[in-house]
């Protein structure tokens, strides 16, 4: 019979930490990040696995409005409101568009969901226009980021009319 001394090696069970609560405001961080890809630690690694790379939300947003906005057809993005706001923002001095205008994200650890909000030119295929939009943020984001896109959900606004150019241009309603 064999019996255990005090300096004999215990078996230990560890337990993973309790994942946080997404929701849980993080100080001192980027609004939400998702980590693509863990590398590991040591000299005798390659360079490339050395370390951890996360991608904020935000990321995803600015590569989905940008490859959005290049397919001919969309005059512009989000909802009347957005709109509205993000016009006046682009006529201040010194301030920028907002890329993210009209594009919502959901990212997991590995996969993205995005949702968009169009205004498309009059008299293009809506149907045609959305296929690509949705090919080309698929794309940009897979390419860019490394995760793997699972859908993309378009919801088409409004038209724009080409005489509603001319109106907005001119600011008066007589000449």
């Amino acid at each position: 019979m064999t019996t255990q001394t005090a300096s004999a090696p215990k078996e230990t069970t560890q337990t993973a930490p309790a994942p946080k609560d997404p929701s849980a405001p993080q100080i001192g961080r980027a609004p939400r990040t998702t980590a693509v890809s863990g590398g590991t630690a040591g000299a005798d690694q390659p360079a490339a696995d050395r370390g951890r790379t996360s991608i904020a939300d935000v990321v995803v947003v600015k590569v989905a409005g940008i490859a959005a906005r290049e397919i001919p057809g969309v005059h512009d993005m989000g909802g009347g409101l957005s709109r509205t706001l993000g016009a006046v923002r682009d006529r201040v001095p010194g301030g920028r568009a907002n890329v993210g205008r009209g594009v919502k994200v959901e990212v997991g650890e590995r996969q993205a969901a995005v949702d968009l909000d169009l205004v498309v030119e009059y008299g293009v295929s809506v149907m045609d226009v959305a296929r690509d939009v949705r090919e080309n943020v698929v794309d940009a984001v897979e390419r860019i980021t490394g995760l793997e896109v699972v859908e993309v959900n378009i919801t088409v606004n409004d038209v724009h009319l080409p005489d509603e150019d001319e109106s907005e241009s001119t600011g008066a309603r007589v000449e």
